[in-house]
């Protein structure tokens, strides 16, 4: 007994360190409509699935105890080899459990489609993004505007992103919000976002892509709508433009990259990156890209 309760306090004392891991948690902490589903899609995931484990482990343990060396009072069957009820409990319960999965995957799969549009009354606004090395360009079209490592939106507006890259594969992905999506070279993969609360929130490549990776990461500003107008004329003060000249100096690999801000941006600069890998066929087709309906390579 003393030596159970002394391995007790052990792991007790070192239970502080995990807390200390960089466990993030920010996708539990969902700050808009496709992330809380996805919370939600997660939480009953991990019940359902425990319906099965919970079990398993109490009745391992139950075993364990129960036919131990030194019970006498066990019941030695060695000939035992055949149960119906068990035969029926294992079999009929986790092809339940798949069933179940396989509807709320097939269901959610559609619903959570980051190439469909969200419904709202209020008119969207468009953004398009470039993973650089390593770095986060965002455009917006129809403000004529960009900007490097910070995303501002403005709260209960629809984002719709078009994404790209001009170096390798990486991710976007903002946790608060949901949607992680692949951001591919000569391609565009397609998300659409909303914010419910103003705040600060994390973004980031979750593919890796080289030595700069750890420090590629940007903040999403979700503001109200007279906040970010005054973020857009912050930006509009600026004094850089980003023509294509400007841009191939961007776009040179840079680790730990400032906020910078363009006031001016070349029109067709999205298009003409997407389209100096696949010969001016932009390609916006999920399908081909290889991606699977959550973005991921399938």
């Amino acid at each position: 007994m003393k030596k159970i309760a002394g391995r007790l306090v052990g792991l007790v004392s070192i239970a502080p360190a995990f807390l200390l891991t960089g466990c993030n948690l920010e996708v539990l902490m969902p700050k808009g409509p496709i992330g809380a589903a996805e919370k939600s899609l997660i939480a009953t995931s991990t019940w359902t699935m425990l319906i099965v484990v919970i079990p398993v482990i109490l009745l391992t343990l139950l075993f364990a105890w129960r036919y131990r060396a030194s019970n006498k009072a066990a019941e030695y069957r060695p000939d035992w080899a055949h149960s119906t009820a068990i035969e029926v409990a294992v079999w009929t319960i986790p092809a339940l459990i798949i069933l179940f999965l396989a509807v709320l995957t097939w269901k959610s799969t559609h619903e959570l489609d980051p190439y469909k549009p969200l419904e709202s009354n209020v008119k969207p606004i468009n953004v398009e993004v470039v993973a650089l090395d390593w770095k986060w360009l965002f455009i917006y079209p129809d403000l004529g505007i960009a900007s490097v490592n910070q995303l501002a939106i403005p709260v209960g507006t629809p984002v719709n992103f078009r994404i790209t890259s001009d170096t390798v594969m990486n991710s976007f992905f903002i946790p608060q919000l949901g949607g992680q999506i692949y951001a591919m070279a000569g391609m565009q993969t397609r998300l659409h976002l909303l914010a419910n609360e103003v705040g600060d929130y994390a973004g980031a490549s979750a593919n890796f892509s080289g030595k700069g990776f750890s420090d590629m990461k940007f903040r999403t500003l979700a503001e109200t709508p007279e906040d970010f107008n005054a973020w857009v004329a912050k930006v509009r003060a600026s004094t850089d433009q980003l023509n294509m000249d400007r841009y191939y100096k961007v776009a040179q690999p840079e680790e730990k990259a400032p906020v910078s801000y363009f006031s001016s941006v070349d029109p067709k600069l999205f298009n003409n990156i997407v389209a100096r890998y696949n010969n001016g066929h932009v390609v916006d087709n999920m399908k081909d890209a290889n991606c699977g309906p959550n973005g991921t390579k399938g």
